[in-house]
């Protein structure tokens, strides 16, 4: 067949060779934002930090790590060749690499580093572009922190290692390791989110704080890690507790892995269902206070689930602006026809609200006064319902904009679709979130004034945000009917939070078509209906990456 039949043209060179966080204008102003008024003396020190890390994940080599643990997911190893149980599960080297850079990056140490959880925020937004699935046992780990702080004790001993920069790959005694993994056992066959209808005992041996389990996990998360938090019931009630997965002597403790779960997306990952059997824990916390005890370890895991749509829905966009940029049509870019630039313009509004939204949560995690912990208990199940929702239709209209390239494996948006409604049902579904927002509203009324004074900076900026500010006050005012319309309720709380934070913090043009849109009720109910009155081209100026080869 004659070679020129196979030449190629109008096809988009590969996006590779970019900086993921310095080409995002909206993240690197939201990090240097909220540094300068918390601690600008450590701007530099985080850029730096961010920009290597932006420049690998943008790389060649780590999009091939992505590819290559995605493509060999996780194998269950239940037995060595004599018949000894093992319980051991063998991931590819790409997943060790991937994993092992997150670490060493620092994104399991947010608790006791200068505006940790800003800079770590920020830099899990900017690796998991790379690749999302290792994601989960890093925030297991992170996440696993606060939960730990409820023993002095166990604090002391596991977490230096559950912050250490050094990523160890294998099983051994945990005094053996200069880092460690933690994953997270909740919820049971017969329970799920209802997790005070856990089954699983837990019997007290004699020494103080040491029980035996036996019981099941329907979803075990990171099945490979050094340690899990689960819960069980002891005899005073339901109870936190810690499991090493070896022993201080060397020996495995009990831990049979029944088998990995066969998932929709999230495939380099691996999540199991798990048995019990006379299973050495020590307790966390007090005995019946376990939901309690770990509440921090899901509020810290729940904000993760944010960073991590956000994650995703940028890398749709970005794929989505590159292909239009290089692609030509009807004599024309495509980035430059009035109704792809439409689209365009609606991704990026929806990825700047998710990134905006999720750095000034990181924000208050860091400036940790009652005022901002008060903020957090209604904003982050209000926003990891509303963002992660949003995240499926926004990477399907990405994947849309490169046609039937973008339906083909090799783009890498079949990867984000099937990864996209993961955050959304982790940690909670949105139903659980809904009704965490009005238990929160019911009980706790200093979090609706801090969440009314936060919106409430705006006000007088933007008669649209005005008016859904006053059609929120009137839904909250009226009790009746409530849990039926708890979704309509966090969505727009979630809408008027992140139009207060654009209508501040944002460029005008962004500003104003989000409030026109999202608020103003101008807006069809696909993306790509903004008015075409507004400044679109701005709007996916604003939204292209720099930097790409």
């Amino acid at each position: 067949m004659a070679a020129t039949t196979h030449t190629v043209t109008n096809q988009a060179p590969p996006l590779v060779g970019h900086d993921v966080y310095g080409g995002d204008r909206a993240l690197t102003e939201g990090v240097e934002r909220h540094l300068a008024s918390a601690d600008p003396e450590l701007l530099g020190e985080v850029r730096e930090e961010l920009t290597l890390l932006g420049r690998a994940a943008g790389s060649a080599q780590a999009q091939e790590w992505g590819r290559l643990a995605n493509e060999n997911p996780p194998k269950l190893r239940t037995h060595d060749r004599y018949g000894n149980r093992i319980d051991e599960v063998e991931f590819h080297p790409a997943w060790h690499r991937l994993l092992g850079k997150a670490v060493s990056s620092g994104l399991t140490d947010a608790w006791g580093r200068p505006a940790g959880h800003l800079r770590r925020a920020a830099g899990f937004f900017v690796w998991s572009q790379a690749e999302a699935g290792h994601g989960c046992p890093v925030s297991m780990t992170h996440a696993a922190v606060p939960a730990l702080r409820a023993d002095p004790g166990l604090a002391a001993e596991w977490e230096p290692r559950l912050t250490s920069h050094v990523y160890e790959e294998g099983l051994a005694p945990a005094a053996q390791k200069s880092g460690v993994l933690f994953g997270m056992g909740m919820t049971e066959k017969q329970g799920g989110s209802d997790v005070r209808a856990n089954t699983t005992a837990a019997v007290p041996l004699d020494a103080s704080g040491e029980y035996v389990l036996t019981g099941h996990k329907w979803f075990c998360s990171a099945p490979m890690s050094d340690g899990f938090l689960v819960l069980a019931q002891a005899p005073g009630g339901l109870t936190c507790f810690l499991v090493p997965r070896v022993l201080p002597d060397g020996t495995r403790n009990v831990f049979a892995i029944q088998r990995l779960k066969d998932k929709l997306g999230n495939r380099s990952n691996a999540s199991s269902e798990v048995e019990f059997d006379g299973t050495w824990a020590r307790r966390v916390g007090e005995e019946g206070r376990g939901v309690r005890t770990i509440i921090e370890m899901v509020a810290a895991t729940r904000l993760d689930c944010v960073i991590g749509s956000a994650s995703l829905m940028r890398q749709a966009l970005t794929q989505a602006a590159h292909h239009a940029e290089h692609r030509s049509a009807f004599g024309a870019p495509l980035i430059d026809q009035p109704l792809m630039r439409n689209v365009l313009a609606d991704l990026a509004l929806e990825s700047e609200a998710a990134t905006t939204l999720t750095l000034r949560l990181a924000a208050a995690y860091d400036a940790g006064t009652d005022q901002e912990k008060a903020f957090l208990r209604l904003a982050v199940p209000a926003a990891k319902y509303w963002v992660t929702k949003r995240c499926t239709p926004m990477v399907a209209e990405a994947l849309e904009c490169l046609g039937g390239n973008g339906y083909v494996e090799e783009s890498g948006l079949p990867r984000l679709l099937r990864e996209s409604p993961l955050n959304s049902i982790w940690e909670g579904s949105g139903n659980v979130q809904a009704l965490d927002v009005l238990r929160a509203l019911q009980r706790e009324p200093q979090a609706l004034n801090a969440f009314l004074q936060e919106v409430g900076q705006a006000r007088g900026a933007d008669h649209r945000l005005d008016s859904a500010i006053k059609d929120l006050l009137t839904e909250l005012a009226d009790l009746e009917g409530i849990e039926a319309r708890a979704r309509r309720v966090v969505e727009r709380m979630a809408l008027v939070l992140q139009g207060s934070l654009l209508v501040r913090w944002a460029p005008p043009e962004v500003a104003d078509a989000f409030c026109a849109s999202r608020l103003g009720g101008d807006w069809g109910a696909a993306f790509g209906t903004l008015p075409h009155s507004l400044d679109l081209g701005a709007v996916v100026e604003r939204a292209r990456i720099t930097g790409g080869e």
